[in-house]
């Protein structure tokens, strides 16, 4: 296992990009596919792909929140202690490995925006405390845990599908969270994930003896004594109207319950959750947590430095997924698999092909959009179960996503590593959470 870890690292450090330039060239393989195998002109390609260029904006600008916010959630006092208290019974690298996969596994499991955050700052934290640790592998470890949103509460797929008035319930109708992510098969599955991951990723971990990449100790004290001082701090301001606002508890603490009391309304007047909630949400705990308005700018100041590269790189993925829509790639592929699938194996052609479009159009709603309304006529043909094929689609995704940069960028933020430094660990472990997701999806059904 070693000299294949080794292997597929070297292979990724010699030739894969960073991820801007990666979407630039999916961008280019889109046309070319495009061009090729549907016929398609490029003056076409370029005017779709231009339109559709700023098609994810809106979903750009909550995926920039969730994170940015999701950061301070993740490093408020009480979360901080939290887990500095875990990182402190910790001190062998490879228990390290373990715990840094099951923060980031549980924390996407209850929600992928916290998940993401929050498994990369303990996997910093560990990897600062316990000598030993091989750096690249434990925020990939970390890192991986996010494929158990597939499966978890904020599932995009199964939460969308289960809202009335979904873009396919006319074809679909509304299918319950129970048929689904709270399934047993699914249950069971999101079990096996969250047992066996860590133990794979504690396994992959240099041996004595074998080079260890540590984090660099000095780079992050040093920022840490150069960082600016705190509006707090400063003394000369301390008495001033200002500086009493800024550092006011009473309003941090009653704009936050004004946010608590709406939340409490929508849910009682029937409100569902999506993402414009979710950071909502994310915001005002945050706000609580944090408990001065100035302790929580200095804190989001700093997460916004974790979303430059989806500010860059989303917009080309959504010219990458107006492409594959307007010149009917994925309607090729997606008939490609139903050709050959019966009632039985539908789901799991539903699987692969899901992975396959994963790399082009990476968002979970967007994914859905585009292979959703195939799938569904394709299961609602041959008398496959509806449900099941799509939950195969979000795992299909949730696979994919261990290989995909879209998602890395806010681990690499944190992390300061390169995409090329941690694919080569991600690549071993989506090959295990295939099998596990195929299995689980064949005997299923």
């Amino acid at each position: 296992m070693q000299k294949i870890t080794a292997f597929f690292t070297e292979l990724m450090r010699r030739y894969l990009p960073d991820p801007f330039v990666f979407a630039i060239g999916l961008t280019l393989l889109t046309m070319v596919l495009a061009v090729l195998v549907q016929g398609q002109a490029v003056t076409a390609l370029a005017t779709s792909w231009g339109k559709g260029f700023w098609a994810l904006l809106a979903f750009t600008t909550q995926m920039a929140v969730i994170l940015a916010m999701g950061y301070v959630l993740a490093t408020a006092p009480l979360t901080e202690r939290l887990l500095d208290r875990v990182v402190a019974r910790v001190h062998d690298p490879r228990i390290a490995i373990i715990v840094a996969t099951l923060v980031g596994g549980i924390g996407s499991y209850l929600n992928w925006g916290f998940g993401l955050v929050v498994g990369g700052i303990v996997a910093r934290k560990l990897a600062l405390r316990v000598r030993g640790v091989h750096y690249p592998l434990i925020i990939a470890s970390a890192y991986s845990g996010f494929t158990l949103y597939g499966l978890g509460l904020s599932a995009s797929i199964p939460v969308l599908i289960s809202t009335k008035g979904h873009p396919l319930e006319a074809q679909m109708g509304v299918i319950p969270l129970s048929e689904t992510i709270f399934s047993p098969a699914m249950l069971m599955t999101s079990l096996v994930v969250i047992v066996t991951l860590p133990l794979l990723n504690a396994w992959l971990h240099p041996k004595p003896g074998q080079p260890v990449t540590e984090i660099d100790r000095s780079l992050e004290y040093s920022a840490k004594a150069a960082s600016p001082e705190s509006e707090a701090d400063k003394s000369d301001e301390a008495g001033t109207l200002a500086n009493r606002l800024n550092n006011s508890r009473v309003l941090s603490y009653l704009i936050g319950a004004i946010g608590i009391v709406y939340v409490a309304i929508y849910f009682r007047s029937g409100g569902s959750m999506d993402l414009n909630l979710i950071n909502f949400i994310i915001l005002f705990l945050g706000i609580i947590l944090l408990g001065t308005p100035i302790l929580y700018v200095e804190k989001l100041n700093e997460g916004i430095r974790t979303i430059s590269g989806i500010i860059l790189q989303y917009p080309f993925y959504a010219g990458i997924m107006a492409i594959m829509a307007s010149s009917g790639l994925v309607n090729t592929f997606s008939h490609f698999f139903v050709k050959i699938a019966t009632p039985a194996t539908l789901p799991f052609w539903g699987l692969i092909s899901s992975f396959v479009i994963n790399f082009f159009a990476p968002s979970g709603g967007g994914h859905w959009v585009i292979q959703g309304p195939f799938m569904i006529e394709a299961a609602k043909a041959i008398g496959a179960s509806v449900g099941h094929t799509s939950m195969a689609v979000m795992l299909g995704n949730a696979w994919n996503d261990l290989v995909q940069p879209f998602w890395i960028l806010p681990a690499l933020a944190l992390s300061k590593l390169k995409l090329k430094d941690i694919m080569g660990y991600t690549v071993i472990m989506m090959f295990w959470i295939g099998i596990v997701y195929t299995v689980a999806i064949l005997a299923w059904g």
